[in-house]
């Protein structure tokens, strides 16, 4: 037994727990939402500034430009070449030769970073601009790049740049360049090329400087006879600088924008995560508070969704107050009408007791009867009204026709009257005015309605009184007004009526005959519906009361 007891303590030990809302979540310092945020927008911007760093683009119109700029370099070289260095031999005819194109040649291009060498027409090397041939040997110069003092963000930039060029596809397509002792025609398809007329270009990748080897073979002729080659070659050391100032600059502007981004970024979250954090705590309170808290955040004057959530949850709030405030003046006047009758059966029952006297028990039963019936009759109206909101919340809107409904109510009432009760009539807008009186409802609920406003006509009106329903509509909405010829309603009261449990009887009826819900289900009923439903008193011509009236306007609109 102590076992089952401590089992059944903490399974509501983990009840009450998991009913307790973790108040934690609300208070964490970092916010997920700010980390999706923030990393949708530098993840999007890190992918557009990593693919604007590949400047495919822009380095291979540099690479075009710089073979066009070899090309007329190559053929400017060629043309001198061929004047300077080709002597017209009597017996052989044309010849090039080797010792003046090599002066020639290192004379013109030494003005420039290129590399010029020269083919005879058999493909021998004849000369090269970085070869000098001394009294005993041969030196080879090659031109070192001067020094420079870089920033942080300019070695980051060449790192980055190195590590881009690698992973670039066109680098790989490329032939590898090869430096050869004794190079020959055939060791460069563009030179080849070029002794047989045409001109020749290749783009090559030195693996030495991990760069671009650019290079450009024009002809040399005389009389378009092609007496050798001319080869023009450069690195691509001004290209990759070139494009390294170029990713410099995205760089500068990636971080700004970077940084711009992550603000913007706190900013938007902050806007979004902080109010949504706010109101579900405060939603919190209201859910676990044991009073009434301070209320919703009001949001509303941002015009956003944020604004139109904070509305609707202090809308929802407001409904739930009025509802529970509802439901406790309702339980409160529940205990109070239930209490009369128990009060009243009690004292019979203790009084018949005593009584030994057959006529007074038998007038005692008949008031408990009675004491039982009103109960009967107030349980089952409370019974209904209680429900009524939950089932009209469930319930689905359907056209109703509200002429064909009267119609029948009217046929109904005739048909079942007792002789002198008060006749019943319909007065509808005459033909071709209008013929739609259809609105979205629930049928059995505006019968409900209409048959109360009857009953309570009907309990008023004289014997043989008349009862009149008139019809109408206009644009927005149909109208039924139910007028009786009784007493009417006394004055400041028109709108106590259709208070719970209020009663106001004709004279000489039976007490507790009636719960007094009717009309104030009748008014719940029509503002479920978006009407109203109001009462006020008829006149003579004298100015005098000639009955009561009861409006019902029901909204045509879905």
């Amino acid at each position: 037994m102590a076992s089952a007891i401590a089992t059944a303590k903490s399974k509501g030990q983990r009840k009450a727990a998991a009913e307790v809302p973790d108040r934690r979540r609300y208070h964490r310092r970092v916010s997920p939402l700010t980390l999706r945020i923030l990393g949708v927008n530098v993840l999007a911007l890190a992918l557009l500034g990593i693919g604007i760093l590949y400047v495919g683009q822009y380095e291979a119109g540099l690479v075009d430009t710089e073979l066009q700029a070899l090309t007329t370099q190559g053929q400017i070289f060629a043309a001198a070449l061929g004047e300077g260095a080709v002597i017209d031999f009597p017996d052989d005819g044309e010849e090039l030769i080797p010792e003046l194109g090599r002066q020639m040649m290192r004379r013109l291009v030494e003005p420039t970073r290129t590399r010029a060498r020269l083919f005879d027409a058999k493909g021998k090397l004849a000369g090269d601009s970085r070869v000098f041939h001394g009294p005993d040997s041969v030196v080879q110069s090659t031109e070192l790049p001067p020094p420079e003092v870089k920033s942080l963000p300019a070695l980051i930039v060449q790192d980055l740049s190195g590590w881009i060029k690698g992973k670039l596809p066109t680098r790989a397509g490329y032939p590898s360049y090869v430096e050869r002792s004794n190079a020959t025609a055939a060791d460069y398809t563009e030179v080849e090329r070029a002794l047989r007329g045409d001109l020749g270009r290749a783009i090559r990748y030195d693996k030495v400087d991990a760069g671009l080897m650019l290079s450009v073979a024009v002809p040399v002729q005389r009389y378009k006879k092609v007496l050798g080659a001319v080869m023009l070659s450069v690195g691509s050391a001004d290209i990759e600088q070139a494009v390294r100032a170029v990713r410099l600059d995205i760089v500068k502007l990636f971080l700004v924008a970077l940084t711009v981004t992550i603000l913007l970024s706190f900013y938007l979250a902050g806007t979004i995560g902080r109010p949504i954090r706010r109101l579900a705590a405060a939603a919190d309170r209201v859910r676990g508070g044991s009073g009434k808290p301070a209320g919703i955040p009001d949001f509303t004057g941002r015009g956003d969704e944020i604004g139109d959530l904070s509305g609707a949850l202090r809308d929802m709030t407001e409904a739930l107050w009025r509802r529970m405030d509802a439901i406790e003046r309702f339980a409160a006047d529940v205990a109070h009408e239930i209490k009369n009758p128990l009060t009243s059966l009690r004292s019979a029952v203790e009084t018949a007791s005593r009584l030994e006297d057959p006529v007074q028990q038998r007038r005692l039963m008949t008031i408990i009867l009675d004491d039982v019936q009103r109960l009967d009759r107030l349980i089952s109206d409370i019974s209904d009204a209680s429900r009524l909101d939950t089932e009209l919340s469930r319930l689905e809107l359907e056209p109703v026709d509200i002429a064909a409904m009267l119609e029948t109510l009217v046929e109904l009432h005739e048909a079942t009257a007792a002789e002198g009760s008060p006749r019943l009539r319909l007065l509808r807008p005459p033909p071709g005015i209008w013929e739609d009186f259809i609105v979205p409802g629930f049928d059995g609920r505006l019968v409900q309605v209409f048959r109360n406003l009857i009953a309570n006509a009907d309990s008023f009106s004289p014997p043989g009184g008349t009862i009149t329903l008139i019809l109408g509509r206009d644009e927005a909405a149909v109208t039924v007004a139910v007028e009786d010829e009784g007493p009417g309603i006394p004055e400041g009261k028109l709108t106590a009526i259709f208070d719970r449990f209020y009663t106001e009887r004709p004279a000489g009826e039976k007490f507790g005959t009636h719960s007094g819900l009717g009309l104030a289900i009748s008014k719940q009923i029509t503002e479920a519906h978006r009407g109203t439903i109001r009462a006020e008193n008829r006149h003579d011509g004298q100015g005098r009361i000639a009955g009561a009236r009861f409006i019902v306007r029901l909204p045509v609109g879905w």
